[in-house]
């Protein structure tokens, strides 16, 4: 079983449990959609291919689901701000990823303790969340990117004249979506709660008198408890 499934099983079995219940809210996800995408992946990461062309294809689970779930979560975007957000972080995380992949092609004498394609996971991912920083748009970053470069590749082997069969979003690309879509998202996860609470200390963002009552004793309640 791809690595990818068994990540994408573990996902599942917390979503399940209602483990990842806070993450998903803030994606705005409800657990029955994230099982569903999950699902939908898994399943579809064992189906054939669906072909475009004689020589290039899709692949379900790691092609079409990602694509459909990155514009999901795009268009339930709150504001026009953070879609612009997310379409620029998106942008840049390929372009990222682009520059990786033609500065080191995926090839295994570099990669000598893992599978270069974790590499470009791991790139998508960091510099989705970078770029991103928000939950959502990190997410959409670290899975779009992997999923555009994909396809630039894809295409343009085709229309240079490859013969062999190609497939957009298949072998070790499922494993990457999901790999970089979890970096991206744990990455904005980690720091924004320790923003988070960083800024829930008191005496931090709230007005001064506020701020004051949280951090001294009330005099008059001290002398009235003397008085009584």
């Amino acid at each position: 079983m791809p690595a990818g499934a068994i990540i994408l099983l573990i996902v599942a079995i917390l979503i399940f449990l209602g483990l990842a219940q806070r993450v998903l809210d803030r994606l705005h996800l409800s657990d029955r959609e994230a099982l569903l995408f999950v699902l939908a992946m898994l399943v579809g990461g064992f189906l054939p291919d669906i072909p475009l062309t004689q020589t290039l294809s899709i692949n379900i689970g790691g092609g079409i689901i990602p694509l459909i779930l990155v514009i999901y979560l795009f268009i339930k975007a709150g504001t026009a701000a953070e879609r612009s957000r997310a379409a620029v972080a998106l942008l840049v995380t390929a372009v990222v990823v682009y520059i990786f992949l033609k500065l080191f092609p995926l090839e295994p004498t570099y990669a000598v303790l893992m599978d270069p394609m974790y590499l470009v996971a791991i790139i998508a991912g960091v510099a989705g969340y970078l770029a991103g920083r928000s939950r959502r748009s990190a997410f959409i970053a670290g899975v779009g990117s992997v999923f555009l470069n994909d396809l630039f590749t894809r295409l343009e082997l085709f229309f240079t004249g490859a013969r062999s069969e190609l497939v957009i979003g298949g072998a070790g690309i499922f494993d990457a979506v999901v790999v970089s879509g979890l970096i991206a998202l744990g990455l904005a996860e980690l720091i924004g709660e320790i923003r988070e609470r960083l800024a829930a200390e008191p005496g931090k963002g709230y007005p001064e008198e506020l701020s004051r009552g949280l951090e001294e004793p009330r005099e008059e309640g001290n002398h009235g408890e003397e008085e009584s």
